[in-house]
């Protein structure tokens, strides 16, 4: 490999455009539909009309760039200058329905907007607060997330929840396609083949889509050329139930964002992420959700599946991902370009994501056996995953609970899994290493 291809793997190296536009560009594809299908979610819920939809789209790309270039680089003490992309998080679409049924859309962005700003001071005193999280507790949380991201892959993989050919073999089909094309490229071939694996498997299955009728390109002569993303749109309100709910998912996001910096720096770097780093990314999530909610969209979090392409390729340059972050602010202003890539099938996407989000999982358990897996360590992994992801997969389980329970810790279990790591943590006796004891035996023989 040529010096100018290896800084691809540098998180400072400055590669060439025709490297950086493609790598940047699959980072774009793997989390375009993720980023805007929230905003669907919830403006179908709410009845929201066609125009306010496609707008709420537009500002969802348009700021998910604004705040990846922020992380890439660093305004102030926003930003973790690591190679993360932003988007609009999955994780609050059950509080944000049921805070949206209650207090309409406008109830939604004031809680959205003072939840920002705690999690701002949450990154401030993170500093403090870091020794609460070591390798066992962001592993296991990064563990979670990859499981707990499966289903959403494999969703897709089957052509997307509520689809009509859910399942259907064309749609088995195409997933498969990709997913071995990703596997060859990857696996078989070498250099930007390599690298760019997931671009050409979502490329490959998106041709192959087109005779198969699943791409309908009408939608995009309906799309303006140019149009700009509008703030103040939607007015706020504030309430305090909506306000306290959002706090606790934002609390969990902020956790998420640690365990994704943790991931990034340690396999694609090949170390423990700093305390400024994950400051930075932190008050950037908290700072990108306080700019979408002026913009009428959901939090914006670190996204999981760019994580795994991270883990799965090694490029850890934080350029490639910039490049990719202007595409998303051009498909932002450009509603046409940003149409071309959200026709592209669901289970195109879910053949690249099962991968990626396995990838995830595996970072995990990378991170949690970083350390020595101890009978403590192995107790709190246990008991965390056990019953966070164990009641997140039994949903009726806290039927009688109080709703705003419900919302917390029934979606993912992230929620749980996070506290119940934490606590167990701080709680749980401290065990000498193997290592610790044999340096105490030899210095009393000695």
């Amino acid at each position: 490999m040529t010096n100018q291809s290896s800084v691809i793997y540098q998180l400072d190296g400055k590669p060439r455009l025709r490297e950086a536009v493609p790598l940047g560009l699959q980072h774009i594809l793997a989390m375009f539909v993720g980023n805007v299908t929230p905003l669907i979610i919830i403006s179908n819920t709410l009845n929201l009309p066609l125009s306010d939809k496609t707008m709420l789209v537009q500002c969802a790309m348009f700021v998910s760039g604004l705040i990846t270039l922020i992380q890439c680089y660093k305004i102030g003490p926003f930003g973790a200058k690591l190679p993360i992309v932003m988007g609009t998080s999955f994780g609050f679409v059950p509080v944000a329905t049921a805070v949206g049924l209650k207090y309409g859309y406008e109830g939604i962005l004031g809680a959205c907007l003072i939840g920002a700003i705690v999690e701002i001071l949450f990154g401030n005193t993170m500093k403090k607060l870091r020794k609460f999280f070591p390798p066992v507790v962001t592993g296991t949380v990064v563990l979670a997330m990859g499981i707990s991201l499966l289903p959403t892959g494999i969703n897709y993989f089957a052509g997307g929840v509520g689809a009509a050919d859910f399942a259907s073999p064309s749609n088995l089909i195409l997933g498969t396609i990709v997913l071995l094309t990703v596997l060859f490229c990857n696996q078989y071939t070498k250099g930007i083949t390599s690298i760019a694996s997931i671009l050409i498997g979502l490329v490959v299955g998106y041709i192959v889509a087109i005779p198969m009728g699943k791409v309908d390109f009408s939608q995009i002569s309906q799309m303006s050329i140019l149009a700009l993303p509008t703030p103040f749109k939607f007015g706020f309100e504030f309430h305090i139930d909506a306000i306290f709910a959002f706090m606790c998912i934002y609390m969990v996001s902020a956790i998420e964002t640690v365990g994704d910096i943790t991931a990034i720096t340690n396999c694609g770097i090949g170390r423990e992420a700093t305390d400024k780093e994950i400051t930075g990314g932190i008050m950037a999530d908290g700072l990108g959700s306080m700019i979408g909610s002026i913009f009428g969209v959901l939090p914006n979090t670190s996204f999981g599946q760019n994580v795994g392409i991270v883990a799965m390729t090694k490029v850890v340059n934080r350029h490639v991902v910039a490049t990719g972050a202007a595409f998303l602010i051009i498909a932002g202003i450009f509603p046409k370009f940003g149409a071309l890539i959200s026709l592209m099938p669901a289970s195109v996407l879910g053949g690249a994501s099962v991968m990626m989000f396995a990838m995830i999982a595996v970072s995990g358990i990378k991170l949690i056996t970083s350390e020595e897996l101890t009978n403590r360590n192995s107790t709190i992994v246990a008991l965390s995953l056990g019953i966070g992801v164990g009641l997140s997969l039994v949903p009726g389980v806290l039927a009688n609970m109080p709703e705003s329970i419900q919302l917390i810790f029934g979606d993912s279990g992230l929620v749980l899994v996070a506290l119940i790591a934490v606590v167990l943590n701080v709680i749980l006796p401290k065990e000498e290493s193997i290592i610790e004891t044999s340096s105490k035996l030899n210095n009393q023989v000695s």
